[in-house]
């Protein structure tokens, strides 16, 4: 069994926790996912079936898109509704045209410093672990990109506005929500996230853990295929001694332009991606 499934993740779950229950429904031992979700976030999680783990070096850089909410008039240690709130402030008047303004200002490039509550390393050590800690550590700032920003909703009596952004690798929405809390001059959390796409995969196409038990006598119904990922990639069919030579990591001469490759063999079964470098193909992801 292999392929990509795209699982709904549940509230409460760490993306770890959900390679490890589909594990156990599917009675399978290789699986891994495409990049961490925090636990309060839900939505979408491609998971890793087979082979196809060795596919993450492409699919975590993904662009990705959510939907978030933001509470006003509080700030949390950890950015978001998981925290101890360690500061409190007055919400003006929240005004649809100025908000939707605001947002507009995150458009296009920028730098983003990451979260003190998050894996990253520094000097071998895990942010959120000098964070316990109480220790203050100098974080370098990240480029990231944001494509497009929407408010989706306001609840004047809850403090609370919605907003859909899709993003590069590495944008931290939890930081963005704090940074447009400040530009409506007040302070503000995480108080929701839900990730509806990460590339391709969209939330329209995730399943629950429930509905997995339902399916996964029939899974490869509902599994993704590496062919369909690499859809827009050229093609190189290979005969069968090139196939054979190929398969046992033999590089082959071929006069095309440097990138990667679809390889097929000459009765058209899909064998992986291969990658072309000074008219030299080798293998990549071998399926």
């Amino acid at each position: 069994m292999q392929g990509i499934l795209i699982i709904n993740k549940p509230k409460g779950f760490t993306s770890q926790d959900v390679v490890s229950k589909t594990k156990k429904i599917l009675n399978i031992k290789k699986a891994g996912h495409t990049g961490t979700l925090d636990p309060m976030a839900t939505g979408v999680l491609p998971i890793l079936i087979g082979n196809y783990t060795k596919l993450s070096k492409y699919l975590i850089e993904h662009d990705k898109t959510y939907i978030a909410k933001i509470k006003l008039g509080e700030k949390k240690d950890t950015g978001d509704i998981e925290g101890v709130t360690i500061k409190k402030a007055e919400v003006k008047k929240l005004d649809e045209e100025n908000i939707k303004k605001v947002l507009k200002e995150f458009l296009g490039k920028q730098e983003q410093v990451p979260p003190m509550y998050s894996a990253i390393k520094i000097s071998g050590k895990k942010l959120y672990e000098y964070a316990r800690e109480g220790k203050e550590v100098k974080v370098p700032p990240r480029e990231i990109e944001i494509y497009n920003i929407k408010l989706l909703n306001i609840n004047k009596g809850n403090c609370e506005i919605e907003f859909q952004v899709s993003c590069s690798k590495g944008t931290y929405i939890r930081v963005l929500c704090e940074n447009i809390s400040e530009k409506l001059e007040t302070v503000g959390y995480m108080s929701e996230l839900t990730r509806i796409e990460v590339d391709k995969f969209k939330i329209e196409e995730a399943i629950t853990f429930e509905e997995l038990e339902k399916i996964k006598e029939n899974l490869d119904n509902h599994l993704i295929k590496m062919e369909d990922i690499f859809s827009s990639l050229p093609k190189i069919i290979l005969n069968e001694r090139k196939k054979e030579l190929f398969l046992n990591g033999v590089m082959l001469t071929f006069d095309c332009k440097d990138g990667l490759y679809n390889i097929y063999d000459n009765k058209n079964n899909y064998l992986g991606t291969g990658i072309i470098k000074e008219n030299l193909l080798k293998r990549d992801v071998i399926i």
